[in-house]
């Protein structure tokens, strides 16, 4: 067969399945926070491939690795381990509270790992009772039927048939749902130390440590989903340091490879001893390409200065957002944690974040959405300040071109 047929937005509707709608912009090349299309027109980049690309398009360090691991070895499956796996393990579990790590290849496989265990773990120290898992309404986990029954949106999980059982949601940020819902049946509170995708929401200091209490009350375990929110993002290396709450077992994906498909599980060796030999797997976890791309990604992700820069980067979106705002009269409230930040829309544009997504990539800018009502923004860490400047007056052009509307 030749190569030489038009690759463009109409091939995707022959070829691929129509659960996603992509953007008529197809890029093909990037450099830090920039991006061109096939046209070769220049976006700026505050997307971040939802939270992934923590070091922007192409760096440097993370090109060096893949190209020197590729020359070496790609596979080997887990009958065998391999160095850049045992590496990022050590440098994970030395910079966290972690002892054990368990690798896969996402987000929604780590958590199914993080799942599976807590249910492992209940069944041989405490019984076959202790199985509730209680999760929070507009949480997300993935899409696996496991984690997509364990986030809190039923919109994701309706229309698949009889789904996983004893899985019950509470309020994020009531302490009181949580209270309601608990007792000594509960083997794991699954939480997100700032909801992602039900629109950018940090938790109370109280309600954090409550929930944690409520887990030693129990005996349950606390379940952290650090998927988006780890490797950087909010300006510390993972969210729960900067809440005062370790968790028992924690997920981390998207950012751990830069834009490389890598996840992993973190725990203690206590909780660890329960996926014994057979009980849990994945082909490609602990990946050595992929595991040679952390490690780099998690090497720079890690430096004090970088994490220093995240807040700094935070503040000049905060405060052009706020400046955009002032003018126009958009949004109700800009929050978040880092450089995971929601604008949230005002009573007026209810239910329009895609039109600001749309009409921010007409001016060269890619954002994100959390929802119908909230522009997300998920930019490398490593962004140049200028891009920033440059990439808020483009969005400022969409929304005046809105707010005209």
């Amino acid at each position: 067969m030749s190569n030489h047929f038009p690759v463009d937005r109409a091939l995707f509707d022959d070829v691929m399945v129509p659960n996603y709608a992509p953007s008529s912009v197809i890029p093909v090349r990037g450099q830090g926070s920039r991006v061109w299309d096939q046209q070769d027109r220049e976006f700026i980049d505050f997307a971040g491939g939802i939270a992934v690309n923590c070091l922007g398009h192409c760096h440097p360090a993370l090109v060096s690795a893949l190209k020197e691991q590729g020359e070496k070895i790609w596979h080997l499956s887990n009958v065998m381990t391999n160095e850049p796996a045992l590496r990022l393990a050590k440098k994970l579990v030395d910079r966290t509270f972690a002892e054990k790590v368990y690798f896969a290849n996402s987000g929604a496989e780590s958590n199914e790992a993080a799942l599976k265990l807590a249910r492992r773990w209940a069944l041989d120290v405490h019984g076959a009772d202790k199985t509730q898992i209680i999760a929070f309404k507009q949480g997300f986990h993935g899409r696996t039927f496991f984690t997509v029954t364990v986030g809190g949106q039923a919109a994701y999980s309706d229309g698949f048939g009889p789904k996983p059982g004893d899985v019950v949601h509470a309020e994020y940020n009531n302490l009181e749902s949580v209270k309601a819902l608990i007792s000594d049946k509960t083997c794991a509170i699954v939480m997100e130390p700032l909801q992602g995708e039900g629109g950018i929401v940090s938790p109370t200091k109280e309600f954090v440590e409550g929930v944690r209490e409520l887990c030693d009350q129990h005996n349950a375990l606390l379940v952290f989903d650090e998927v988006q929110t780890g490797v950087g993002r909010t300006g510390e290396l993972y969210a729960y340091m900067g809440l005062g709450v370790t968790p028992d077992i924690m997920t981390t994906a998207k950012a751990l490879g830069g834009g490389f498909p890598i996840g992993a599980m973190l725990t203690t060796t206590e909780i660890a001893k329960h996926l014994k030999i057979g009980t849990h797997g994945s082909t490609y976890g602990g990946n050595p390409l992929a595991c040679a791309v952390g490690e780099a990604a998690f090497d720079v992700v890690s430096d004090p200065e970088v994490l220093a820069g995240v807040n700094k980067k935070a503040q000049l979106y905060v405060d052009g957002l706020n400046a955009i705002n002032e003018k126009y009269k958009v949004f109700s409230e800009i929050r978040g944690k880092g450089l995971l930040i929601g604008a949230v829309l005002t009573e007026a544009y209810q239910g329009k974040a895609k039109d600001f997504l749309n009409a921010a990539m007409a001016e060269g800018v890619m954002t994100l959405v959390a929802g119908a009502n909230i522009v997300r923004f998920a930019p490398s860490l490593v962004i140049p300040d200028e891009d920033i400047t440059e990439g808020l007056a483009r969005f400022e052009k969409a929304v005046a071109k809105l707010a005209q509307a």
